[in-house]
């Protein structure tokens, strides 16, 4: 054993070894500090599902999605860690990490109980358009709880990064860009114009006045939106002419080729969001936000957060075997292949990376799914919130029991349920048994009381992360595979089946290893695989954990 004088000596020559002055003609080596890509571009594809990848990869060039695919790295399963697969809460958490619990951003509506009413996503009555007079632009992310990857960036660099939101929808640009964004950009309909909110600015750059000016809508507007290939070759979808796919405004049919109407008291642009020519106006505008904040242009990291959004009023609209759902995808494919074109040119091949994923998928018509004896349904939005005010009405006599039916959930009003000296769980348990009644209706959860449910592991753990006291139900409806609630024509999503949660997640670019994991990622991975990337602090809200594959 060592005796207290060694002990003693061994410390004074470590104090003199430390105290050492540094010789004559050295130079003391400089803190590292990790390298960093010039730009950091993130792709949301809104209501992309993952087969879609491979469904038309042969469809596809070499430079948009198979770019990504083929010399990138590719997480094959990759799905939402919670029940509410909508827009809002989609873009929130590929850009947090975190899940509705946390962010508050619970769907694209919710009822705040807070506020006493239905809430936006992106709602901020605080702030005005910047852009026009009307009333697009109050939007601002206040509602958003968490930091998102871009708000770490900008703290790991005191400011100095620049970050940029582009997208067609205001929640697809504002979610992701996060609270510290220099600005966010979104498409009114009513003017054609790229607006923002005062939350981030007074008024618009001079280079998006100039990009306004061009008027690229209207050229568009004066089109039709024609097939790109002769009908015959759209060998992934159906025919051209089903009785399950939505009408545009004006047509009498489904079918190439679609026209763009003003109808009465409508938005002279908002046809052109469910066509190809949204996704082309965003990468223009995404491209003029590049070369007019000259992104990527310094040793500083910038951030673009861009989302196209034509996809999913498309999808909704026609469905996922529909002619004009495979048109949309090899026309996006083009308009991927031109953005990383001219990022190599304007930031330098090798100096950015890209990530790309969806805010999720999406489900199958049932009238499609019925041809192939699959079984599906759609509900209509008032059978279950009907159903539950009568059961409640029943037991405890008249009254406003149910406050909101939304994403599914049942929002009971506990003011009235305390007066009565009710139990909201003995509430939820009258709302359970007759919703259980309820045709196409696999489960109804407690939500005050997921402990007590019955259910799969990995599906009780996405109820929980959706579970936010203030902006959730008390009661979660989950319907039987292949149900929804909506129309008979079209679809939507917003489930916790594999349809509506398995989505793509590509990375591509600066520091990124060219492969391929078929292990299960989440979401939630996407943020802090990026903060690993540019070596700073996770976003506050992250549960989930670094892709260690992707990373060289």
């Amino acid at each position: 054993m060592f005796s207290v004088k060694k002990l003693l000596f061994f410390a004074c020559l470590s104090t003199a070894a430390m105290a050492q002055p540094v010789k004559k003609g050295t130079v003391p080596e400089a803190p590292v500090f990790p390298k960093r890509p010039k730009l950091v571009v993130g792709i949301v594809v809104d209501q992309m599902r993952y087969d879609y990848l491979y469904r038309y990869y042969d469809r596809f060039s070499k430079g948009g999605f198979r770019r990504m695919m083929d010399q990138g790295f590719n997480c094959r399963n990759n799905h939402y860690h919670y029940a509410a697969t909508y827009t809002g809460p989609g873009h929130t958490h590929i850009y947090t990490g975190s899940a509705p619990a946390l962010s508050g951003i619970v769907g694209n509506d919710f009822y705040d109980r807070t506020a006493g009413r239905i809430m936006y996503c992106a709602e901020d009555t605080t702030v005005q358009t910047v852009g026009n007079t009307g009333s697009a632009g109050k939007m601002s992310p206040k509602n958003l709880l968490v930091t998102t990857i871009c708000d770490q960036l900008k703290l790991a660099t005191d400011g100095r990064s620049k970050v940029f939101g582009v997208a067609l929808k205001d929640r697809g640009a504002i979610l992701p860009a996060g609270h510290a964004a220099n600005g966010a950009f979104w498409f009114d309909s009513k003017d054609g114009n790229w607006i923002s909110s005062t939350y981030y600015m007074k008024e618009l750059p001079k280079w998006v006045q100039e990009h306004n000016s061009k008027r690229l809508p209207d050229q568009f507007l004066s089109k039709k939106w024609e097939p790109l290939l002769p009908l015959d070759q759209y060998l992934e979808s159906s025919a051209d002419d089903e009785p399950y796919e939505a009408l545009m405004p004006g047509e009498q049919k489904s079918v190439f080729p679609h026209e763009f109407v003003t109808m009465s008291g409508g938005s002279k642009y908002e046809g052109l969001r469910t066509s190809p020519y949204g996704d082309a106006l965003t990468k223009e505008f995404a491209l003029a936000a590049v070369k007019g904040e000259e992104l990527g242009k310094d040793a500083i990291t910038d951030f673009l957060c861009v989302s196209f959004s034509s996809p999913d009023y498309i999808g909704h609209a026609f469905g996922t075997h529909a002619v004009e759902t495979e048109d949309n995808y090899i026309r996006l494919d083009g308009q991927l292949a031109d953005l990383f074109n001219q990022l190599d040119a304007s930031v330098g091949k090798g100096e950015w990376v890209a990530f790309l994923s969806a805010d999720h998928g999406v489900a199958d018509i049932p009238g499609f799914l019925k041809t192939y004896h699959i079984p599906a349904d759609v509900k209509s939005g008032g059978e279950v919130s009907d159903a539950a005010k009568a059961a409640l009405q029943e037991a405890y006599g008249p009254g406003q029991w149910v406050l909101s039916y939304i994403n599914q959930q049942v929002y009971l009003n506990h003011a009235l349920l305390q007066e009565k000296k009710i139990a909201v769980n003995d509430a939820c348990d009258v709302v359970k048994r007759a919703l259980l009644k309820q045709r196409g209706v696999l489960n109804v959860v407690n939500l005050n009381n997921p402990a007590g449910q019955l259910m799969p592991s990995i599906q009780m753990e996405m109820i929980r992360n959706v579970y936010q006291p203030n902006r959730s139900g008390d009661v979660y409806i989950v319907f039987n595979a292949g149900w929804f609630e909506g129309r008979t024509r079209g679809t939507t999503h917003g489930t916790m089946y594999a349809y509506d949660t398995h989505v793509p997640l590509l990375f591509y670019g600066w520091g990124i290893k060219p492969g391929q994991t078929l292990r299960r990622t989440a979401i939630a991975d996407i943020a802090p695989t990026v903060a690993a990337l540019l070596g700073i602090l996770e976003p506050s809200g992250t549960i989930g954990a670094p892709i260690e594959e992707v990373l060289k």
